[in-house]
């Protein structure tokens, strides 16, 4: 339930004024809309880190999003808009399977966009960012700015803030974009003059698209290939150090203890040792290339860019599957 408002929060109007001010927004209009968020416990609840000692799961959050309803629903969205996802395929060289994965993961094509009020979402977030987050600071400033754009973009689009839902975040339609994003990648894809990505699959195949396309994405590069270890040449912590940044070649990987093979070996960018915990479990392991980080710029998780290439993929097996099953014979009613 939503918390008390920030009409007496002093803090609160302060930033509004600053906002109005660095934006040339009404000033009344900005303090009104600020004084009617609420603060909404759940939202602070959601992004506060974990308890210290719990384990990572890759297969377990791989069975939130690689399972049969996100398959099922994949293959009905991919083809109603098959034409639409090749379209912005061959304007951005982002292959369908990687959007179709996107939006999959992120709002089942659609159906979970979210129910927090985006404003209360990004006010809380902004002026209640849980302290005990090693981040705050930094992530209250981040939410700070997201407010900015989305009252800017509110007002000046003649829309009602106060109507607007989204995710605990402030993400916001089918492709859950912050309202930075929406700013900067959404397209009108549709053709209809508007760009609309809370009821235009067209809008979100091709702002899916354009948001990969502006962070680099490389048309035929693989996301990441299969790796196994030297254990005698092995060097783990000099491979896990850049995080999931490509930062080796394959000479200088493989010098390290990584092993590849096959096409891996004639592979002419960087690479990153991608680990996934499996819990009590010993952790697997790819070898991502910038393709696999450019999908960590949608979500800065590894975790989260398996997920959308392993439902992307899933969905096009299924595609295949449906293409290749023979249609049932007639009944003989002699």
């Amino acid at each position: 339930m939503p918390g008390p408002s920030y009409a007496q929060r002093l803090d609160a109007l302060q930033v509004a004024d600053d906002m109005a001010m660095r934006r040339d927004l009404d000033p009344v209009w900005v303090r009104q809309t600020i004084s009617q968020a609420r603060y909404v416990a759940a939202i602070a609840k959601a992004v506060t880190p974990p308890a210290v000692g719990v384990a990572k799961n890759w297969q377990l959050y791989r069975s939130r999003f690689v399972e049969p309803l996100r398959i099922k629903a994949g293959v009905a969205f991919w083809q109603t808009h098959g034409d639409t996802l090749k379209r912005a395929e061959q304007a951005t060289g982002v292959p369908a399977e990687i959007i179709v994965g996107i939006l999959g993961v992120e709002t089942i094509y659609g159906q979970q966009t979210g129910n927090y009020r985006v404003l209360d979402a990004l006010a809380t977030l902004s002026f209640d960012f849980p302290a005990s987050h090693p981040r705050a600071p930094e992530r209250s400033a981040y939410f700070k700015g997201e407010l900015e754009q989305f009252l800017s973009w509110t007002q000046r689009s003649g829309l009602d803030p106060l109507s607007i839902k989204g995710s605990y975040a402030g993400a916001m339609g089918w492709p859950q974009f912050m309202p930075s994003s929406w700013h900067q990648y959404a397209i009108d894809f549709d053709g209809d003059g508007a760009v609309n990505l809370f009821d235009s699959p067209a809008d979100a195949i091709g702002s899916v698209a354009n948001y990969f396309k502006a962070f680099g994405w490389q048309p035929g590069l693989a996301t990441h290939f299969p790796v196994a270890f030297d254990a005698q040449k092995l060097d783990m912590d000099a491979l896990m150090a850049p995080d999931i940044l490509p930062t080796f070649s394959v000479d200088s990987f493989q010098a390290k203890g990584a092993v590849l093979s096959g096409a891996a070996l004639a592979h002419t960018g960087k690479l990153a040792l991608i680990e996934l915990q499996m819990g009590d479990a010993p952790p697997v392991y790819v070898a991502g290339t910038d393709n696999f980080y450019a999908i960590t710029r949608y979500n800065w998780s590894s975790y989260y860019a398996m997920a959308v290439i392993e439902l992307g993929q899933a969905v096009a097996q299924a595609m295949a599957a449906q293409a290749v099953t023979p249609a049932p014979a007639p009944e003989n009613r002699d």
